[in-house]
This record gives C-alpha cells, structure tokens and sequence, in this order.
C-alpha cells in the first residue's frame, strides 16, 4: 500500500469516509475566490470537532503530509487553498460551525472556527448584544479564518481588528496536540501570550479551532451619513471633526474616490450613488449612539455643520432609514465587485499612518500616472484606521491579462516601495499568503524576520503547517 493510500485510509477512519473528499469536483476548495490560483489536493478533509481536527494532524505530521487549513475560502492573498503537487491535505473547519457558548456577564461568546461571521453577529444580536466584525463577505467567511487572517473590515477603528475582539482560543499544534485558551479573561499575565501568536499566522503554526470573542451592548440607534469632500487632505480633516463630536460613537469611516464611484454607478446603475460626479472623493460615516436616534442626529448634525464651515465637506446626506442606511453601505460594498465587473485588476491592501495619506495618495497617483500611462486607480477603504485598498484597473480598451502578466510586479515595487516610504505596511488586514511570501523579505526588517522563522521553526519542526505561507 502506498504512503498517500495508507494516509488516506488512516484520514477515513479518524473523520469517517463521507469526509474524506477525493478526485474531480474539489473546485471549490482548490481554487482561490479570486480565482488567481488553482492547486490539486491529495484529500480534502472535514472533520466535526476538535478530537477529529487533532487525529488529523497526528496522521499527517506521521507521514510528512503537509496541511493546508481552510475555512470558508474568501482569503484575497492566496493562502488557504492547494499547491498543484496533488500531495497536500486540504483541512476545511466548515463542519466546525457550533456557537458553544454566551456569558452574558462577561460579555463573551465562544464558537468553533467553521462558524459563518454572519451566523456569528445575529447569534449575538438575538442574544441582545453586537459582535461588530464586519466585512463585506461575512456571509461566507469563517471566524476561523477571521482570526488565521487578523481580519478588519469597517469597525476597526472603534472595535480594532479580530485580534482585539478575542479573548482566547482553542487550537490544535502542528504535532496533533489540543491548546485549550478559551477562558476569555480579560487580564492573564503569565508569560507569552500565545493567542497572539496564532492570530495572524495564517495557518502556519497551528490550526485555530475555537474562539472566545467579544461581545458589547446593542447601540440604540445607527446612523449613516454620506459626504461629499473637495480632496483627501479633507476627509482626513473631516475624520478629526468627526472624533471631536462623536467620539466612541465614530464606528465607520470609509473614503472612495470618483472612480471607484464611477465603477459601482456604471454596472450597478440601480444603486444610485450619490454627490460622486462633482467631487474627487466621497466619505461614509456611521455614528453608533447608544442613547437614542435624535442624539445620534443631533451630533450628526452638529458635525456636518462644523465641517461646511471648516470647508472639508461640500454637501452631504443623512440616511433617514434603516433601508437607506443600508443601501449607502451597500455602494461601499459594492466596490470590489463593480472592479470585477470592469476587468482584472491588481489590489493593494495596505495601510499608512493616517496623517500620511494625503501625501502617499498624491504622490502615489502621479508615480503610477507617469510610469503607466492609462491606469486607472480604485482608490477606496477604511479611513478612519489607514487601511486603504489601492487598486490599478487596467488601461480602458485593453488588454487586461496582458497588462497584469506585463506590469503587476513593477506596479507592485512602485506602490509597495511608496508604502515604505511613508512608514506603511503591504498587508493590512488580507495578510501575506503566499501572494505576498516573496516580497516580505523587502519590507520587513531582517531582525523581524528571523524572530519569525524561530517561532515557525519552533512551533512546527517538520514544516507541514501550511508551508509556502507568510515566509516564502
């Protein structure tokens, strides 16, 4: 019998067979959701609790068989789907998806990794509470791969990223063995904290099964309001008003320039966005008040006042329902798939100091302007936190895929080098992967690096941890 045949039998026995998926028709976990790399598993295995995930990883690490953990597959950095050496064990956490707990006292919730984040915020809702992750693919993302991923999305800048919002974890190690750190304490000094070392690892060091996050109390009233601003310089202004008046209540501060505006009305015309065509950028601010809706208007108000007056805001709306709250984040969200829907693209995740943007974003465009004559930016992202996803849109009327084969790597240096220059980072919150494996050793310190390779070395002897991942 050979190797794979006998890991496979021993793969079978731990999950059962219905759960050891093989040959044709793996599309869906091979396959990354931007669809920029197709790989070939041995297996895709789905275990149902923490004792199968572990079995799992024992019958691997016997055989050298490297794992690939998977949760629901919307990474955007090419980080949890197959190479094509048909020998890597895909481990999908979908089965995983258990809400196991609340503790209404210490406003906590403890769930398995496979959880949807969607599932995740309406558990806590009928519970009465919020769980403010939020994302535009939260209806198919895992909180597993929130966490493998430190994910942000549009709360961070009250909230912080997914690593502020656990607590503690469940994780199985690179040799099989169970981590149980789910006690959700929020003060336990003693010693290293490994829960933030596996938040972020992408799955390189060992498999998060479980999580216990944060919960806080429903606000009592949100509102949205969407501004049109004469340039960056004043959006960020207009954030340093919004802080002033709004304080804790400021919960989202997005930024969108005319283009990305121009994708969403041009192939979603239904949408209807608004006060895009006279201006460079558009911001959405959301105010969580948790007093009552007129306070939330009130300070609203007061705010946009002040900002007519400073000249950081030429005009703006106040959603005056739920529905149409809704639909102004729906334009937000509806960037990314506007972008698709024109052509190929390359994206930038990356962030900057806030008080930098202004003269990156400048600086920035001219660079790619002049080195490449026709690309159109999609500028948009979270504001508030210096999260901005800088994408190119190829040329219009060309030649899409030749542009990404012939200009995405110099496009790349050009805006990652402009990053560092600016006291950025190339990954903000959609991690390295292996997209990104082989230019972190440029924007990464050395020191930094080899503390890194340490902790892998450390934590996962026999490299069978999602290998190719974060250090290429």
């Amino acid at each position: 019998m050979s190797t794979h045949s006998a890991l496979l039998d021993t793969l079978r026995q731990a999950v059962g067979t219905g759960h050891v998926l093989t040959g044709d028709g793996l599309i869906g976990y091979e396959q990354d959701w931007r669809q920029r790399a197709r790989g070939r598993a041995l297996a895709v295995v789905r275990p149902g609790s923490t004792d199968e995930v572990a079995a799992v990883v024992r019958a691997c690490a016997a055989r050298g068989a490297s794992i690939v953990p998977q949760g629901g597959n919307t990474g955007l950095a090419v980080g949890s789907v197959p190479d094509d050496s048909g020998t890597q064990v895909v481990l999908s956490l979908r089965r995983m998806d258990a809400v196991r707990a609340i503790d209404a006292a210490n406003l906590t919730i403890t769930v398995e990794a496979g959880g949807i984040l969607q599932n995740l915020q309406q558990a806590a809702e009928q519970a009465g509470f919020l769980f403010p992750l939020s994302m535009a693919s939260e209806g198919s993302c895992t909180i597993g791969g929130n966490l493998a991923a430190n994910a942000g999305g549009t709360q961070v800048l009250r909230y912080g990223n997914a690593r502020e919002l656990c607590l503690g974890l469940e994780v199985v190690t690179a040799q099989g063995e169970v981590w149980n750190g789910l006690s959700g304490l929020r003060k336990d000094n003693t010693g290293y904290d490994l829960r933030d070392l596996f938040i972020g690892s992408e799955g390189t060091l060992g498999i998060i099964t479980a999580a216990t996050m944060k919960l806080y109390p429903l606000p009592a009233a949100r509102l949205i309001a969407w501004a049109a601003v004469p340039s960056m310089q004043a959006a960020v202004d207009l954030l340093g008003l919004a802080h002033q008046h709004l304080g804790a209540g400021l919960t989202g501060f997005e930024v969108m320039n005319q283009f990305a505006l121009s994708l969403v009305d041009k192939h979603y015309p239904q949408q209807r966005v608004p006060l895009f065509r006279t201006s460079p950028w558009c911001v959405l601010l959301e105010n969580s008040d948790h007093e009552s809706e007129d306070h939330a208007r009130t300070l609203f108000e007061r705010l946009l006042e002040a900002a007519l007056e400073a000249g950081c805001v030429n005009d703006a709306v106040v959603a005056e329902s739920l529905s149409q709250a809704q639909a102004l984040w729906h334009i937000r969200e509806s960037i990314p798939l506007a972008q698709a829907e024109e052509g190929l693209n390359i994206k930038h995740d990356i962030s900057v100091p806030v008080s930098r943007i202004p003269a990156f974003v400048a600086e920035t465009d001219a660079l790619l302007a002049r080195e490449v004559p026709g690309v159109r930016l999609v500028d948009f992202g979270h504001l508030g936190d210096g999260n901005l996803h800088y994408n190119v849109q190829a040329p219009e009327g060309g030649d899409a895929k030749a542009f990404l084969r012939e200009q995405e790597e110099r496009i790349n240096t050009l805006v990652f080098d402009a990053v560092a220059r600016h006291g950025g980072s190339i990954s903000a919150e959609h991690g390295i992967g292996s997209l990104k494996a082989a230019k972190l050793p440029h924007y990464k310190s050395p020191v930094a690096l080899r503390m890194m390779r340490a902790i892998k070395q450390a934590l996962d002897p026999k490299g069978i941890m999602n290998p190719g991942r974060v250090l290429a």
